[in-house]
């Protein structure tokens, strides 16, 4: 037998060759520039390849977009896998566009009922004991039932989830020596719409925030760079971004959001503030524009409650007749999105899946008929969590069921 040493540059070298012939039809070329000459060795203790990038990339292959709007952008909600959304698809909602703000010379002032009126910088900010906690965040506005031809991004995009990281609010009320009496903070931003709310102090004592960080990095300009408020639980536009005001007072502010079109009715009355979002789910696997096949099929999809932890999420594989017990994710946690799964074996024939939360309060997602029920026919397009619907048809193909309320 011929024993002549190969080596470790031959070797490598063949590697080579034989990756590129398994690829050639479509990736030789690529490959070969991806590997040059000038990467082979052999010396063990080099690296042989190609150097890191500066910053990591996703793979060409894979190119989840946000659908985005004049106002606002969408999360892929039906491209993600677990339930952190990254950074760069977070939704996005703008009423006069994004600022752009030097950090060095950012300021944070908090005055009105408070013994020490200061001002924070955001290194002020980064001094005090940092948090970090993983909550999401949805507008209020985040539901559409117009068409069969509907992705979970577009029905509910306006929901995302993050790990938010930065300082307690109560840490900073303190250090103000916020006055008994105040029972209001309004919130000032600092983009050109001068985005301003009005919010009760018990939040501020509760879980509130102001955060510097998303997923382990500064956040975004589009999230709110270099600081924000960030309120776990209450619908997106409390969660003030480009904050630079708080103003302690004993009553609400009726800012423009609190007397328009961000209040909504209940029956025979008008709900003037409106703030925790109620318990919801989606599922998103299957879902439009996808196509199944006859036989087993894991439903995917995920569950979120303002009022705390999602309880229970059931499924329903025939049109709602009946409902199944689905399987949480663990950890669930408090005012997070919690993925959910649930085995079926479609038999092929037509019919509607759907979901439905309960949260840890006992309040369980209702219908879009359950809503009228409850708030009248001119409840207008905010907080609605309606359950929703997928048809599956014979061929396989999955379409929206909307729901009509108008």
């Amino acid at each position: 037998m011929n024993k002549r040493k190969i080596s470790r540059r031959t070797l490598l070298g063949g590697a080579a060759t034989a990756a590129v012939m398994l690829f050639k039809s479509s990736y030789g070329r690529m490959i070969q520039t991806a590997i040059p000459e000038s990467l082979y060795t052999d010396d063990p203790t080099k690296v042989v390849g190609p150097p890191p990038g500066a910053v990591g990339a996703r793979s060409p292959f894979e190119h989840p977009v946000k659908k985005a709007s004049d106002t606002s952008s969408r999360t892929p909600l039906q491209d993600l896998y677990g339930t952190i959304t990254p950074a760069d698809l977070h939704y996005e909602r703008h009423h006069a566009g994004v600022p752009v703000i030097d950090p060095h010379k950012y300021e944070l002032l908090i005055h009105g009922m408070v013994d020490k009126p200061m001002v924070f910088t955001l290194a002020d900010l980064k001094r005090f004991p940092s948090v970090s906690r993983t909550c999401f965040l949805e507008c209020s506005g985040n539901f559409r039932s117009n068409k069969e031809t509907l992705t979970p991004q577009e029905i509910c995009g306006l929901t995302s989830q993050s790990e938010w990281t930065g300082v307690m609010l109560t840490t900073l009320f303190r250090e103000v020596g916020v006055q008994p009496r105040a029972s209001w903070f309004l919130a000032e931003g600092g983009d050109a719409a001068v985005m301003t709310r009005s919010v009760p102090v018990r939040k501020a004592w509760d879980d509130a925030m102001i955060v510097y960080a998303q997923n382990g990095e500064a956040i975004r300009p589009e999230q709110g760079y270099p600081a924000r408020l960030l309120l776990p639980g209450w619908e997106g536009n409390t969660n003030v971004k480009w904050l630079r005001r708080l103003e302690l007072s004993d009553q609400p502010f009726m800012t423009r959001e609190e007397t328009s079109r961000y209040t909504y009715p209940v029956k025979d009355r008008i709900r003037q503030f409106s703030f925790e979002m109620d318990a919801r789910s989606i599922i998103t696997f299957p879902a439009f524009p996808q196509q199944v096949e006859k036989g087993w099929i894991e439903i995917r999809g995920i569950a979120w409650s303002g009022w705390g932890k999602i309880a229970q999420v059931e499924v329903s594989t025939n049109a709602g007749k009946t409902w199944q017990p689905a399987r949480l994710q663990e950890p669930v946690l408090d005012k997070a999105h919690t993925a959910f799964r649930y085995l079926w074996q479609w038999n092929g024939e037509t019919t509607e899946i759907l979901s439905r939360a309960t949260d840890e309060t006992g309040y369980t997602q209702p219908t879009i008929q359950q809503l009228l029920n409850a708030r009248g026919a001119d409840m207008g397009g905010y907080h609605l969590n309606p359950v929703t619907a997928w048809v599956i048809q014979r061929d396989g193909k999955v379409l929206f069921r909307p729901e009509k309320w108008k």
